[in-house]
């Protein structure tokens, strides 16, 4: 066997999305070679996964010819080849445009492929005593078998132009029985599961992903948050991300004994069997904070602020974010002022103006609305784009208005005078009430989620459009 010694380590994409060769650096002399087989740091740094893998697997093949595949299995691999030489073959067998995509190297000990969940692997040993080794990550499982998807090694779609003629090869039985590329179920791909999705943000979420059958959705009847059952029912393997949808956010509520409970109960405990369920999992987190985490001192808040809560709401929603961010890959999307589907403030003020009352509303509270339709199409946005993970700022566009600006837009647009609205201040309108305290300014800073290229709709064109339906 003649191995090319001391290549650059290098990475070549194929014309399978995911699949990438590796040149690995042999280095010999006269008591034979050396070479890292996977170097975590080096190749992640060359882009691939950090895939986390959890075991090591060989496969020996005494005599050329013999041929195993073509598996398509649950998991991620990496293969290389300890000793001997192969001919590898994968062909995509994952739901979408490239299923059926083929690929197919000579491999010796100075080459490594990595194969995602759900591209078929098969190899062709060309010398005796081969010995072909792979990283995965997820441990075998008698149970892992029923997810498995196989294509027959002769297929005529794929066309896989084998060294040794199969009808020379040693092949199995099992192998033989293999269907071809029509009669093949294409193994789905991972699913986002959403929770909490019976509230605002969980409605606008279905509308958004209406007819994605990736997209699964459980309000609180399918998953309970509080319950440990809940979490060790569910097959963690079949997803790669949750959206958290779920927070208390009954601000005034939560500085009562039983609503400080319930904050922390669903605001950090939750988070937490969340952000440990990610983690070992190796799931994207995403989860929702809020503005109140600051205290309101400064005029435009941006993501590297520190917090500063005031009240038990804001306390819980900090806890919540520092949770979620030891997750390695998370998104945090912090909001303000949201108005959904449901009861809010925009819904209550129209309500208002249609009855023809006058009321006082807060004028030295000053931020933006934030429509549940752009908080949901801002994390698939995050998602699909392939942004860095992290905290985002989001709320509609335009100059921060106060709360009672706000109320006189929504008159005008009713068709009544913006002058029916009074501003009152924050002191005033809660005097003598037992009430949490709120941050006097929640103007986020939009400048990182637009330079991911997220466009920001104004308020004031969203406010337009929600009223007008």
């Amino acid at each position: 066997m003649s191995i090319e010694f001391s290549k650059k380590l290098t990475a070549h994409q194929t014309a399978i999305p995911g699949v990438v060769l590796y040149d690995l650096p042999v280095h010999g002399d006269n008591r034979g070679w050396f070479k890292e087989n996977w170097q975590r740091e080096k190749m992640g740094a060359l882009g691939l996964p950090d895939f986390r893998p959890v075991q090591n697997n060989i496969s020996f093949n005494e005599k050329a010819g013999t041929t195993r595949g073509i598996h398509a299995e649950p998991w991620d691999k990496f293969i290389s080849v300890a000793t001997g030489r192969i001919f590898g073959a994968w062909v995509d067998l994952r739901e979408g445009p490239s299923f059926g995509a083929v690929f197919t190297a000579e491999l010796d000990p100075s080459q490594a492929i990595f194969i995602p969940r759900g591209v078929g692997n098969a190899f062709q040993t060309l010398e005796d005593n081969t010995a072909y080794t792979y990283l995965v990550n997820d441990h075998w499982s008698a149970d892992a078998q029923g997810q498995y998807t196989f294509l027959n090694l002769a297929d005529e779609t794929a066309a896989i132009a084998w060294p040794i003629p199969l009808e020379q090869a040693e092949l199995s039985d099992k192998d033989k029985a293999h269907p071809r590329l029509a009669d093949v179920v294409p193994m789905p791909g991972k699913k986002i599961l959403v929770v909490g999705a019976d509230g605002q943000l969980g409605k606008a979420l279905r509308k958004l992903y209406d007819g994605d059958a990736s997209v699964e959705f459980a309000g609180r009847s399918e998953f309970d948050l509080a319950s440990e059952d809940s979490f060790a029912a569910r097959n963690w393997k079949n997803y790669s991300t949750v959206i958290n949808a779920a927070a208390y956010t009954a601000v005034d509520a939560a500085e009562t004994p039983e609503g400080r409970a319930a904050a922390w109960a669903v605001n950090v405990t939750a988070v937490a069997r969340l952000a440990r369920t990610a983690v070992e999992h190796d799931l994207t987190l995403v989860h929702v904070s809020s503005d109140y985490v600051f205290d309101g001192t400064r005029s435009v808040h941006p993501e590297s602020e520190p917090v500063a809560p005031l009240g038990v709401y804001g306390q819980t929603k900090a806890a919540g974010d520092a949770v979620v961010s030891v997750v390695p890959r998370h998104y945090i999307v912090r909001t303000s002022w949201v108005i959904g589907e449901g009861n809010n403030f925009v819904r209550t003020m129209a309500s208002l103006a249609e009855r023809g009352i006058e009321p006082s509303v807060v004028d030295d509270q000053v931020g933006r609305l934030t429509f549940t339709a752009d908080i949901a199409a801002a994390i698939r946005h995050l998602l699909e784009s392939g942004a860095e993970y992290g905290v985002y700022n989001l709320s509609n566009d335009g100059e921060p208005q106060s709360w009672a600006d706000i109320a006189a837009d929504v008159y005008e647009l009713s068709g009544k005078p913006r002058a029916a609205v009074t501003g009152v201040s924050t002191e005033e309108y809660f005097k003598g009430k037992d009430v949490s305290p709120r941050p006097l300014n929640s103007g986020l800073d939009l400048s990182k989620i637009k330079a991911t290229g997220f466009p920001v709709p104004s308020a004031a064109e969203r406010l337009n459009e929600y009223l007008g339906s």
